[in-house]
């Protein structure tokens, strides 16, 4: 590839009524087809999994974290080890979080200022660490990841404290400069910045705008998923989508429902990533189009049908509910052959709706999937809101 296009987005096809779109983003290490759900691997590694295993199932793009992994393994390690595709041995795509998040997620632990965010470490040395704009690329250049992410000031959507709201938008495009003054490997690595302003559709518009005036290759929308009704959370993602440019990708942090990626499809998203299909294999539960599967209940003892007939993964061709629930959350292998079906699960759901989109059938496949998830037609009004935004009507 030119070391002058790290990133190439070509829009392949466009949902008629919606804005919904298929699409080839072309990185150094392989191609991703969007809209595409990222697996997380926050240190390096999903858990459960093997990487060989990853690349069987097709996933062409994951998550890791850049707070984790400059804590552990650390820079030195990385750097010695030549990146963290090396280092886990991944050859496919991969994206890191820069660490803003964890303003969030670790808050009694960190002091935010104009400097960055001081973290009191979660390790028995009590030791302090200092994540700035100009660490967190530092980090990310070492990791080597093929998209990476500008530090933002992250305030959960929940808060009521507008002067603090407007001081985390206005400091996230401060970061968003200096990262971008710090960034020493344009050449292979993508800066993406976050749109922040929580809930405030001004600051959430005068934030998007203003990261547009930038030098870079995709956007991302932040700071939603919080803890805000889904009432709030689409109208964000749709005025933020409605703003960013058509011309590079658009990635919606932290997002993994089901329902929430075929929403968030409709509303013009093309990247997303969240925990949750790893997570909550770890508890037992397999996905299905339908909701979820707690294989812990007694209702499964002597079902001897696989999580899901119409999956091809090994778990579903190789092992029955009634296997899967007298080992759930006991054995190791029972979070190993969920996992292997949730992810399964997330990429076949992506999958279809790009063959939609493809084939001019989007707005049956939405309305068919709402049916499957909820038989009775009721709906919740959110969803039927957030269609309705963009020309599908729901049956």
């Amino acid at each position: 590839m030119s070391s002058r296009h790290p990133l190439v987005f070509h829009v392949l096809a466009e949902c008629k009524i919606s804005k919904a779109r298929v699409s080839k983003m072309i990185l150094p290490h392989g191609e991703v087809d969007t809209p595409v759900f990222m697996p997380v691997g926050t240190q390096g590694t999903l858990k459960g999994l093997l990487t060989e295993q990853l690349d069987n199932l097709g996933v062409q793009i994951m998550l890791a974290n850049t707070y984790h992994l400059g804590i552990k393994p650390g820079v030195e390690i990385l750097k010695k080890a030549g990146g963290l595709h090396k280092f886990m041995n991944w050859n496919c795509a991969l994206l890191t979080d820069s660490g803003g998040f964890q303003m969030v997620s670790l808050l009694k632990l960190a002091v935010i200022t104009e400097k960055g965010v001081q973290f009191r470490s979660l390790n028995a040395s009590k030791s302090e660490i200092v994540l700035t704009p100009e660490h967190s690329i530092e980090i990310q250049n070492v990791i080597g990841a093929d998209i990476i992410m500008q530090l933002d000031d992250v305030v959960k959507t929940t808060s009521s404290d507008d002067k603090r709201i407007e001081e985390a938008m206005y400091r996230t495009t401060r970061w968003l400069d200096r990262c971008m003054q710090s960034h020493k490997r344009v050449e292979d690595q993508n800066i993406f910045p976050i749109v922040q302003g929580t809930l405030n559709t001004k600051l959430r518009s005068l934030s998007a705008k203003a990261h547009m005036k930038r030098d870079v290759r995709g956007f991302a929308i932040g700071g939603l998923s919080g803890g805000e009704s889904k009432d709030e959370f689409w109208k964000m993602v749709n005025l933020s989508t409605d703003i960013l440019p058509k011309n590079k990708p658009r990635y919606l942090m932290g997002v993994g429902f089901a329902i929430d990626l075929v929403v968030c499809t409709a509303l013009g998203v093309d990247m997303y990533d969240c925990v949750f299909p790893t997570r909550t294999a770890r508890f037992g539960c397999a996905l299905v189009m339908t909701g979820q599967l707690n294989l812990k209940q007694k209702m499964y003892k002597t079902d001897l049908t696989p999580i899901d007939k119409d999956c091809d993964c090994s778990t579903c061709k190789t092992y029955t509910r009634s296997y899967l629930h007298h080992i759930a959350t006991i054995h190791t292998v029972s979070c190993h052959l969920l996992t292997v079906h949730n992810v399964a699960f997330q990429l076949r759901l992506m999958r279809n709706i790009r063959e939609s989109i493809k084939e001019n059938k989007f707005v049956e496949f939405v309305q068919s999937f709402m049916v499957d998830l909820h038989p009775n037609k009721d709906y919740p009004n959110w969803v039927i809101d957030a269609l309705q935004a963009v020309g599908i009507q729901l049956k």
